[in-house]
């Protein structure tokens, strides 16, 4: 299994089973990266540039993968846990925990600098048992009891701040 630098592991095999798209392609399947930053990679952009900024990997006759794009970045945006389907509930104005973390299933390799940015969102409870056990981020389970019940908590408060009250229901709760 993939670690941290620190020998933890990160829940997965190989990250880039776990990817989707690559954040800087766009939907015309060109390469926004090479055409935003071009003074970060100039040789690559150039390249990009000659073919009209088109992705080499979501060429249907190209032999790119994810893994050969030297600015290949995949961050997860939806927002539930990918292990057990737990939905944030953020509130606003709070500085309460957020119940999702984001989870790197990517690091460097050979103690080099980071390769890939490959990010999904875990709750704070499955983050947990992936750094401090074998859980890994695609076992088919339930979100635990304590996250149910911090996000129910939640669902509450959010209803209570959202219920219509009269004026004359405020006034006659304040006698």
């Amino acid at each position: 299994m993939e670690k941290t630098p620190t020998g933890t592991a990160v829940g997965v095999d190989d990250p880039y089973e776990h990817v989707g798209l690559c954040d800087h392609l766009t939907d015309e399947g060109n390469c926004r990266y090479a055409f935003d930053h071009p003074q970060h990679d100039p040789a690559f952009a150039r390249e990009r540039r000659e073919e009209d900024f088109a992705c080499p990997v979501a060429d249907p006759d190209g032999d790119w993968s994810w893994r050969d794009c030297p600015h290949f970045r995949c961050r997860n945006h939806d927002r539930q846990c990918v292990r057990c389907g737990l939905e944030e509930r953020r509130m606003a104005h709070s500085n309460e925990r957020p119940l999702l973390e984001e989870h790197h299933l990517s690091y460097a390799g050979g103690g080099e600098t980071l390769s890939h940015e490959i990010t999904v969102y875990l709750c704070r409870w499955c983050h947990a048992k992936v750094h401090n056990s074998w859980a890994r981020i695609d076992d088919d389970v339930n979100p635990d009891p304590e996250a149910m019940a911090e996000a129910e908590g939640r669902r509450s408060t959010e209803r209570a701040e959202t219920a219509f009250e009269t004026a004359a229901e405020r006034y006659d709760r304040e006698k």
